[in-house]
C-alpha cells in the first residue's frame, strides 16, 4: 500500500509505514525511475526504519505534472518536503541520478541544520567529474536503446508501445537534468559511502572514488560485481549495508 502524508503527499511514498521506527531511510530514484523501485527495500527494512521513497513529477500518479529538467530546481523543491523527516536520524540512498539529487538535497538541508547520518551514492560518478553525454538529445528509439542497455526499466514497459510513449517524456527530462548538471566541487558534512558495479559503463571505480572529495566527514567505497543496476542482483548485500548504517545512526543518536 502506498501511503502519503501532509505537505509531502505528492513527493513521498511509504509502502510499509513505520511511524515509530527509530530512524528513517529516504530513497531517491534513478533517471526514469519511480518510488516503486524501492518497494523491495521497504519490505526488507520495515522492521528497522521508516522507509520513504521520492516520487518525482511526470511519472506514475504524477504523470500529468510538468517534468523538471534541472537538478537544482528539483533539489530546491524536494528539500523542504524532506526536512520534516529529520525528527530522528535519517539516511539518504540515491541510485544513479538519484545519488546526485540526494547530494544536492543534503547540501540544502545542511544549511538549515539537518545533516543526514550517511549518504549512499550508488551507481554515479562524483559531482566534480564530467563526461559529455547527450542521451536526452537522441530520438525516442535512441533513448529506448539506452534504457535497454542499462536494464533499468521494466521490460514490460519497453515492450508496450502505449506505456512507452507515456514514460518517454519523463525519461528524456531526467536525462537532460543529469547530463547538463555540473561539474560541482561542493561538499557536505555527512559521511558518504559510494557504491559501484565493477562493470558499470556509466561510472568507473575511480570516478566513484572521487566522491571522497565531496565530504568533510568519513568516506567509504564498496565495489560489487555487476553493471549499472548491480544492486538488483546484489540486493541482499546492499540492504545489509543500509541496515548497518541505520543501526549505527540510531546508536549515535
Amino acid at each position: 500500500m502506498t501511503v502519503t502524508d501532509g505537505s509531502g503527499d505528492l513527493w513521498l511514498r511509504r509502502f510499509h509505514p513505520a511511524p515509530k521506527a527509530p530512524a528513517r531511510l529516504v530513497c531517491f530514484p534513478h533517471a526514469g525511475g519511480s518510488a516503486t523501485f524501492y518497494f523491495p527495500v521497504s519490505a526488507a527494512l520495515q522492521s528497522d526504519c521508516d522507509v520513504t521513497a521520492l516520487q518525482y513529477p511526470g511519472r506514475q500518479d504524477r504523470r500529468s505534472e510538468p517534468n523538471v529538467d534541472d537538478l537544482g530546481v528539483l533539489a530546491d523543491r524536494i528539500a523542504p518536503v524532506v526536512a520534516p523527516l529529520f525528527d530522528r536520524p535519517v539516511v539518504f540512498f540515491g541510485h544513479s541520478m538519484g545519488a546526485v539529487i540526494a547530494f544536492e538535497v543534503a547540501r540544502r538541508l545542511e544549511e538549515q541544520g539537518h545533516t543526514p547520518a550517511v549518504l549512499f551514492a550508488s551507481g554515479r560518478r562524483a559531482p566534480s567529474t564530467r563526461r559529455v553525454e547527450n542521451v536526452h538529445q537522441r530520438d525516442d528509439e535512441g533513448i529506448v536503446a539506452e534504457m535497454k542497455a542499462m536494464s533499468g526499466t521494466d521490460t514490460q514497459v519497453l515492450g508496450d508501445e502505449e506505456l512507452l510513449r507515456m514514460v518517454l517524456p519523463a525519461i528524456r527530462s531526467d536525462y537532460r537534468a543529469i547530463e547538463t548538471y555540473g561539474p560541482v566541487d561542493a561538499t557536505v558534512k555527512c559521511p558518504i559511502t559510494a557504491l559501484v558495479g565493477d562493470a558499470d559503463p556509466k561510472t568507473t571505480v575511480p570516478e566513484a572514488e572521487e566522491w571522497r572529495s565531496h565530504t568533510t566527514a568519513a568516506f567509504d567505497i564498496r565495489t560489487f560485481q555487476g553493471g549499472h543496476f548491480y544492486l538488483s542482483s546484489r540486493a541482499a548485500e546492499v540492504i545489509a549495508l543500509m541496515r548497518e548504517a541505520l543501526r549505527g545512526a540510531v546508536a549515535v543518536g
